[in-house]
């Protein structure tokens, strides 16, 4: 089977035809087992949309795609695992369990040509063909996740199901919405209608980089109804798609304490006075460490648990500067009737109550490398802390279960996972898709690191530093896409794509002896991946760099590798 195309590309494909086809037609049935209806209804939805092909229920000797769940698939390969094999009689189709049977469909999908990527036939087919042969795949990583910063830049539900899709059609399995933070709260909770009545727009919105003097002054807002998530996550079920919810705790809060101002530090700051903050950078106003404020999130969370039923929450934790509890009387309070030696613990303490109150519930904390902060496991720890202090707050501090998204580097997800914690790896300096993805004036609003689609492409999850026990530590890893100066999709699709590519095939197929992927065969096969994102309406970069509409001239940015911020 010709599979030099595919993205990501798969763990074997053998040719045995190279010049067979197998042709389907308007007589092609699917013959679909238990376990593979969800795959069966995808393939008529959406191939089926694309190529015309009615794809009936049925069985027949020959002329027919047969759907299975095959337990020797998934003992051998995992229930991500599939197997296509097409010969003149059929196409056959074993996955070791559903999820393994609809990321083969997402291969067949490919293999029948770009066209099939279209919501319509374009042209009259009598009909659509497949290469004849073997293929076998399943991915490296558990956890191959894209993040879509939905609280900074407010994305609607249409675009959101719309990336689902593309999730799904590079094999991704995990969207991590961020959904709050000071420039806005986009969770309806029922229990505190304030959070989206006042938290969910602010009046104005800094264009650019915050050191730009340029705004938009048109209010900007948004919020998902609990109907809306409900929907969503539903949509993504049917796509093998687990969305993780992030709720910011205890920083990147202003747009709750516009909303809810006893929230804050009102012995420190007149939180009364704050609303949705308007621009971007490290806030300083963060939630107080009173037990109002861990009731008010628990009563939060609670809503949220009954939302996404996945095992992962992620709290944030991240950029949670100190000053107001350094200021506050009752912080300073809180140290010490617990017994804490600084601030530090003080983060740690309030990450910790969060993960203990989730894993009463079944659930496991997931949190930014930051909640390493005031532990025995932080990987670099503030001077003046003894050792054994830590480890007690550490002990507190820390979860059993729970996860480190590891930003800053691999520094954080070393230590996690050498302290026994298992890691999702997003390092910004790889994997950051709001940095921009080539040096010059061209590149729209250039934020930090040039990282371009080879950049990308060679990132690799697991760090030397660990062990082969450690490294089992890792679960995969994900794509971030912040979007403070993402005003839209448009923008959106333009950092993401195709770099989304690049990081798929990075965390799906394995890494080929000698240690070292073929960008050069990456390139090769974009060309025809490059026409899908066309097919799907995707407005990527292209290679050449981009269209006159996709700049953003005189709108400055901050490059963060050397060079001076562009204006």
């Amino acid at each position: 089977m010709n599979s030099t195309d595919l993205i990501p590309a798969p763990h074997s494909a053998y040719e045995p035809l190279s010049d067979a086809r197998y042709p389907l037609d308007h007589r092609t049935l699917l013959d679909a087992g238990p376990g593979t209806e969800g795959a069966a209804r995808w393939l008529r939805a959406t191939v089926g949309a694309a190529t015309g092909l009615p794809l009936a229920p049925g069985e027949a000797d020959d002329n027919r795609v047969v759907l299975r769940v095959d337990p020797g698939i998934g003992h051998r390969l995992g229930p991500e695992g599939y197997r296509i094999a097409v010969d003149g009689h059929a196409i056959r189709v074993d996955g070791g369990g559903p999820a393994g049977v609809f990321w083969a469909a997402q291969t067949l999908r490919q293999l029948l040509g770009p066209d099939a990527f279209r919501r319509a036939p374009i042209a009259a087919r009598a009909e659509w063909t497949v290469p004849c042969g073997v293929i076998e795949d399943a991915p490296r990583f558990g956890w191959r996740g894209l993040m879509l910063d939905v609280a900074r830049h407010f994305m609607p539900k249409g675009d959101l199901l719309a990336y689902l899709d593309l999730m799904a059609a590079h094999k991704l399995n995990v969207l991590h919405l961020h959904l709050t933070d000071d420039q806005g709260w986009r969770l309806e909770i029922r229990r505190y209608p304030r959070l989206t009545e006042v938290g969910s727009w602010r009046e104005r919105t800094k264009f650019g980089h915050r050191d730009s003097p340029l705004w938009d002054e048109r209010p900007h807002g948004g919020h998902y109804t609990q109907d809306d998530i409900r929907e969503i996550v539903a949509y993504a079920a049917e796509r093998h798609i687990t969305v993780v919810p992030e709720i910011d705790i205890p920083g990147h809060s202003q747009a709750a304490i516009a909303a809810y101002p006893e929230l804050g530090n009102a012995d420190a700051v007149d939180t009364a006075s704050l609303g949705v903050w308007t621009t971007w950078g490290v806030n300083p106003n963060v939630l107080s460490p009173a037990d109002t404020t861990l009731r008010f999130y628990e009563n939060v969370l609670e809503e949220v648990l009954e939302l996404f039923p996945g095992t992962f929450v992620h709290i944030g934790g991240d950029e949670c500067p100190k000053e107001q509890w350094r200021a506050s009387p009752a912080a300073q309070a809180r140290i010490r009737e617990l017994g804490l030696a600084d601030e530090d613990e003080l983060q740690s303490w309030f990450v910790g109550h969060f993960g203990h109150w989730l894993a009463e519930r079944g659930r496991r904390l997931i949190g930014w490398d930051e909640i390493l902060e005031g532990t025995a496991l932080e990987a670099d720890p503030p001077e003046g802390v003894t050792a054994a202090t830590k480890e007690a707050v550490g002990a507190t501090g820390l979860a059993e279960g729970a996860v480190v998204s590891s930003w800053r580097g691999y520094a954080g997800g070393i230590a996690a996972a050498r302290a026994g914690h298992d890691v999702v790896m997003c390092p910004k300096q790889q994997v950051y898709f709001d940095y921009r993805q080539a040096p010059g004036d061209d590149e729209p609003v250039p934020i930090g690191y040039v990282r371009t689609l080879e950049d990308v492409y060679r990132f690799e999850p697991v760090p030397p530093e660990l062990t082969g026990a450690e490294a089992e530590r890792v679960l995969g890893a994900q794509a971030n896409v912040w979007t403070e100066v993402l005003e839209d999709r448009r923008r959106v699709d333009y950092q993401t794509f195709p770099r989304l590519a690049a990081f798929a095939e990075a965390v799906w197929s394995p890494l080929p002896p000698p240690l070292e992927r073929d960008f050069a065969g990456f390139q090769a096969r974009m060309t025809a991946h490059y026409a899908r994102l066309d097919a799907l309406g995707v407005d990527y970069r292209p290679p050449g760099g981009p269209l006159p509409w996709q700049r953003r001239p005189g709108v400055s940015g901050r490059p963060i590798d050397g060079s001076p911020p562009i204006v």
